[in-house]
């Protein structure tokens, strides 16, 4: 390492396998203690960036405070990466060493706090700095210049001296031989005095570990840096260049910073083309990521044993790759197409089956009662969870019951505590690959939990999504031995099966296992893991399929099933939140608390008040990355948009039955119609798209908001959509706060 990285601090600490600096101005109060919590994304606050490296909020205890801290995880991902692990510095050590080299040289950026890099080459390094608090990210207001609307944008922020003080800090910069080599409007933050008129020293620039210190910065390396800030309009760009060659800028170095941020662009836009390409067949063969948190598997373990446990996410992590799988797959290939031959002949039975109840649609009222909610003990504070579940108002309850877990008092406490509370409970019972390969184990822990927790309920989930490898099964033989030996432990408790829970939109998958010949296992309903986030919006479709289309093939593949009574419940559904590694799937198909609420209820109308489902159950009431609330490390729960919306659908709707959509004359407005036993009369609304208006039948008398608030009717009948969901009472309904 490199002198200039030990200007921070003392000699290295190891700390689990980490040699640790600690810049001495924020050393911690505990310096182990406060390195481990920092470095453990399970105590993220906020995530900040979440792509090929995870930066996270977090908050180091000093000994002069607490400290905001960002967090930047650099991972290792390829053989490149690691090559340079071995021969050179890590990104983390570039990035200490150079944040000290700017705040030597004058030039703002986040002050360093913390770096790690663990001894083993093939591991991940840690960056931590104090967040840049109270400042606007440049890039913000570079998009408002390029469209023109930065007055009315940014009103109190003088932008001609921004975009000066941006290129004095540039030639700063380069005068104290600092190539920065991504001097991004990402990268550069911008604190706005009370006048608006900006400085230089207002500008700091951050994401140093690409930036070099050289003897001397050429004027090629020069125009590099100026050439990715994305200033479009030629007289904004045109300022900024003049601040950054001074008051004798010459036409030719002014022609060269334009044509220098063209090429820029056009090799940008070249690039993106080219990625564009090989994200098609390319993308198969190539590794899938790995957060740092992840333990490795076991040396020498088999192709289908390559399994560890996510516990930030709560769910099974599959280290074999795409290639390693199909090959493992092979030599299941003849179940796997008997399996698949099977789905093909029961189609047309099944498509049959969907047309008719596709057809009967609306026929009946539904009642609205099938809202069920999946949760977790909080040993950290139980009294607290109670209170947070009470507050929801739901009476269908699912639990998970981890047969391979040494102990489950805590999940029995809390069985107990909702079951004084009248609470209909199912438990589901997962599998990983030891309790699939070892049957007696299986059989043993199956049992023990069937006589613990038949005393609360009676019905009971075989298996958790058995069509995914990382969960265990790989194959339809195993699923059968899985599903007989469980049925037959819980037998002597009365226990009611259901099942296969086959996770995501693969309804071919769960009707070729419950039409297995000689079964023997009989399901009272068909669980369906049936997550439908990749798709964006619930109303977005998948093979022609939007979300009520999905539950209602569900419910066909139910009711034309050998070995299971017609009955269709969804175990599992969430929209997984932008929170890194706590989220179970990818940056692109995570949304945003207020997108989450949305779907959430949007979701629960369409396939509950269709009918096309008896239940759904959200995955879960707290967790991180996808829960209704949190748990922040040594805080209260939390709770989210959606906590508000599930609660408040549950106060509007439930008790109510759904005669039927009224027709809104609005391409993608919806409004379903509710009534109940006194008369009352609520519409629940919403629009995919755009703010429609539509007319109601009768005068409106009342509205709930998606969040519970109450809205005062601007208009007699006409009422205003949006994506979140609104409750209309009209005519002879009971008003706004009826149940």
């Amino acid at each position: 390492m490199a002198d200039e990285t030990k200007s921070g601090g003392d000699e290295p600490i190891v700390i689990d396998g980490m040699k640790v600096f600690v810049d001495p101005r924020f050393e911690p109060v505990d310096v182990e203690k406060g390195v481990r919590f920092v470095l453990d994304p399970a105590n993220a606050i906020e995530t900040v960036h979440w792509a090929r490296n995870y930066l996270y909020r977090a908050v180091l205890e000093t000994k002069t405070g607490p400290v905001d801290v960002v967090v930047k995880q650099f991972r290792n991902r390829g053989l490149r990466d690691r090559l340079r692990r071995r021969f050179d510095e890590t990104k983390a050590e570039k990035a200490w060493r150079m944040a000290h080299a700017f705040e030597a040289a004058g030039i703002s950026t986040a002050r360093p706090v913390i770096l790690a890099v663990t001894i083993d080459p093939k591991g991940p390094s840690y960056f931590v700095c104090e967040q840049l608090g109270g400042r606007l990210e440049f890039r913000y207001l570079a998009r408002s210049l390029n469209a023109g609307t930065a007055a009315a944008d940014f009103p109190g922020l003088d932008t001609a001296t921004a975009l000066e003080a941006v290129g004095v800090t540039a030639a700063r910069m380069h005068a104290a031989n600092l190539f920065h080599r991504d001097f991004s409007v990402g990268n550069v933050f911008l604190r706005v005095p009370p006048d608006g008129h900006v400085t230089a020293d207002d500008v700091a620039v951050i994401d140093l570990n690409r930036a070099r210190k050289r003897e001397r910065i050429g004027l090629l390396d020069r125009l590099r840096d100026l050439s990715r800030l994305n200033i479009l309009r030629s007289e904004d760009h045109d300022r900024f260049l003049r601040a950054y060659w001074g008051a004798d800028a010459t036409s030719r170095q002014m022609s060269l910073g334009r044509l220098a941020q063209r090429a820029f662009r056009l090799k940008t836009s070249l690039k993106q083309g080219t990625k564009r390409i090989s994200a098609g067949p390319l993308a198969a063969s190539r590794p899938h990521g790995l957060h740092a948190h992840i333990p490795l598997p076991e040396s020498g373990a088999g192709a289908k044993d390559r399994v560890v446990w996510d516990h930030l996410s709560d769910q099974p992590y599959q280290h074999a790759g795409r290639f390693t799988k199909t090959m493992a797959r092979i030599t299941d290939a003849p179940g796997l197409i008997r399996g698949l031959a099977r789905g093909v002949r029961l189609a047309p039975r099944v498509w049959s089956r969907y047309k008719e109840l596709r057809s009967a649609l609306w026929r009946e009222p539904v009642a609205f009662d099938g809202i069920g909610i999946a949760i977790s003990p909080s040993p950290e504070n139980p009294e607290a969870l109670l209170r947070a579940f009470d507050g929801l108002g739901a009476k269908n309850v699912l639990m998970r019951l981890n047969p391979w877990q040494g102990s489950h008092d805590a999940e029995a406490a809390l069985a107990e505590a909702l079951a004084v509370r009248g609470c209909d409970l199912t438990f589901a019972l997962p599998q990983n690959r030891e309790l699939v390969r070892d049957s007696a184990r299986w059989q043993r822990s199956v049992a023990a939990l069937g006589q613990r927790f038949s005393r609360w309920g009676t019905r009971f989930q075989i298996g958790q999504a058995v069509n995914r490898s990382k969960w265990g099964v790989w194959s339809e033989r195993e699923w059968v031995r899985l599903a007989q030996v469980a049925a037959e432990a819980l037998r002597p408790f009365g226990a009611k099966l259901i099942g296969p829970a086959v996770i995501d939109f693969e309804m071919h998958a769960s009707a070729a296992l419950l039409n297995r010949p000689r079964l023997g296992v009989t399901f009272e309903a068909l669980a369906s893991l049936l997550y439908v986030d990749r798709r964006g919006a619930p109303e977005n479709t998948q093979a022609g399929f939007d979300s009520l289309g999905k539950a209602l093939l569900a419910r066909a593949v139910a009711e034309t099933a050998e070995w299971c009574g017609p009955h269709s419940w969804i175990t599992e559904v969430n929209w997984p939140l932008w929170e890194g590694p706590h989220s179970p799937a990818g940056p692109k198909v995570s949304v945003d608390e207020q997108r989450q609420a949305d779907y959430l209820v949007r979701f629960y109308l369409s396939t509950l008040a269709s009918g096309a489902a008896e239940r759904v159950y959200w995955w879960q009431l707290v967790a991180r990355g996808y829960g209704l609330m949190w748990l922040p490390s040594g805080g209260e729960l939390t709770p989210r948009k959606s906590y508000a919306a599930f609660a408040t659908m549950t106060r509007m709707l439930v008790g109510w039955k759904c005669t039927g959509p009224l027709a809104t004359g609005s391409a993608g407005a919806h409004a379903l119609r509710f009534v109940d036993d006194g008369g009352g009369e609520r519409y629940a609304v919403w629009a995919v798209t755009g703010s429609p208006e539509i007319a109601m039948p009768s005068d409106v008398v009342g509205i709930v908001e998606q969040d519970g608030s109450e809205t005062t009717p601007t208009a007699a009948r006409r009422v205003t959509l949006g994506g979140s969901v609104r409750y209309v009472d009209v005519g002879s309904g009971r008003g706004s706060g009826a149940v």
